[in-house]
């Protein structure tokens, strides 16, 4: 008896992407409940309390921390932090694609960021006291180590997915991944709410959930590991280390010079991380928002952030049914003026309310993954074959190339006015900036440019 070459083909190709949705669901649980929800609000209470010793953390502190001599409000203070490892890695990520690409040891990578940012996501639970200098050291590995993945991650779809499969795959791991970080919240919420049952203070239960995203995240990171195929790579790189590094810088500036070849996929780039931009800001400012700015306590963040992602994963999914209708260009473009309304409403939320906060969550949900999820999958037509985790380090590159601008912008105007809710409202500028970006795009001969098939659908 002989087996259809073309079923097992399919057979293997439905493994291969099974095993790249668990990382989605690895790092979207650190994602979320540390970076997202915990470790900023935290890092604020601890940079609070040295600022301001013998002061209740809940009341503003109006007295600057010295970081290397610059005075910093301890209410900027994490978000200065993201700022910085977002300018960093903008130098880092396109030497790691480039390395990725020419290696051809995607997994081995993928694994040895993932576990890097694990161990530091998981040392956070020696965080306590006034220690926000540990916290930053830990924040800033973490989120360096999380961006490095994600380079590679992202590469790896083009591997495990053809060009019609792309916005399901894509929208389906986002989903996937906040099922995880769903469940993981669960666990955090249940830690916080009933922390003297099980014998913890509301700062213990915080640092045993950072603990446990960091386990989370190098656990899931085995499967991947295990059962994703590296492939050959198109041009090796020297088995000498020094000699492999100039060779990735060497093809590095091949890339920005190639990619003055491919006009449309510059101008998606520049479009992506203006609109991006004000995404990740939100992401990473929502939970400072919600305690400080509307008096929100940690439970009902957490129990925000889990409407968010339950319904991501309905987000998700239904953005992809959608743009398989329509397209993924029209999709991403209608979501960028769902955000701007995102924001709008965010302005106006009312102080010690937790309903309409919730309501906020829910909307945030909504779009949040489609947008991101579509974007990658487009941005996958418009990459030259052999060179995918050189250009998405150009994408994630080019996305923190200017997502310092939304915290910076974010953390200045709160340090100016005291206000999160001035802050908010100037990231609206992002979303319709990036959207008139956005509009100039002609993707179907983008990806004619770069020689891949055209979907039946863009």
């Amino acid at each position: 008896m002989t087996t259809d070459p073309g079923v097992s083909n399919a057979a293997e190709s439905r493994r291969q992407q099974r095993a790249w949705y668990v990382y989605d669901w690895a790092n979207s649980a650190f994602l979320t409940t540390t970076l997202t929800v915990l470790l900023g609000p935290y890092l604020t209470v601890l940079a609070k309390r040295d600022a301001c010793p013998g002061r209740d953390t809940d009341l503003a502190c109006d007295t600057s921390l010295h970081v290397l001599g610059v005075p910093v409000s301890p209410g900027s203070l994490s978000l200065y932090t993201v700022t910085f490892a977002t300018l960093f890695s903008a130098l880092l990520l396109p030497l790691v694609g480039a390395l990725a690409d020419r290696s051809g040891r995607k997994r081995s990578m993928l694994a040895y960021f993932a576990w890097t940012g694990s161990a530091a996501g998981a040392a956070m639970v020696f965080l306590s006291g006034d220690n926000w200098q540990l916290g930053v050291v830990l924040q800033l590995i973490a989120t360096l180590a999380y961006a490095c993945s994600i380079v590679v991650y992202d590469s790896l779809l083009i591997d495990v997915a053809g060009p019609d499969e792309r916005d399901r795959v894509s929208s389906r791991g986002w989903a996937i991944g906040y099922v995880g970080g769903t469940l993981l919240l669960v666990v955090n919420l249940v830690l916080v709410t009933a922390h003297d049952a099980v014998g913890l203070s509301t700062e213990g239960a915080v640092r045993l959930n950072l603990l446990l995203a960091g386990l989370w995240w190098g656990l899931f990171t085995i499967v991947p590991y295990r059962r994703l195929r590296d492939r050959p790579p198109v041009d090796p790189v020297p088995t000498d280390v020094s000699s492999g590094a100039r060779a990735a810088f060497r093809q590095l500036g091949d890339t920005l010079r190639h990619l003055r070849g491919y006009p449309q996929t510059m101008a998606f780039l520049i479009a992506y991380l203006v609109f991006n931009d004000g995404i990740q800001t939100i992401i990473y400012a929502s939970g400072i928002y919600a305690q400080e700015q509307l008096g929100l306590s940690s439970d009902q963040l957490i129990l925000a952030i889990l409407i968010v992602q339950f319904v991501a994963v309905i987000g998700a999914l239904s953005f992809g049914r959608i743009a398989a209708r329509i397209g993924a260009y029209a999709t991403v473009r209608g979501s960028l003026v769902v955000w701007c309304g995102v924001i709008g409403i965010g302005y106006f939320l009312p102080h010690g309310q937790f309903l309409p906060f919730a309501f906020l969550a829910a909307l945030i949900g909504l779009t949040l993954g489609g947008t991101q999820a579509l974007s990658r999958s487009l941005y996958s037509h418009l990459i030259p074959r052999g060179r995918e985790a050189e250009y998405f380090s150009l994408y994630a590159a080019c996305e923190r190339g200017t997502s310092w601008l939304g915290t910076l912008a974010f953390g200045l105007t709160f340090q100016l006015t005291h206000s999160y809710r001035y802050a908010i409202i100037v990231l609206i500028a992002f979303f319709v900036v990036g959207g008139l970006l956005l509009n100039r795009v002609n993707v179907g001969k983008g990806i004619t440019q770069a020689g891949n098939p055209v979907p039946a659908v863009i």
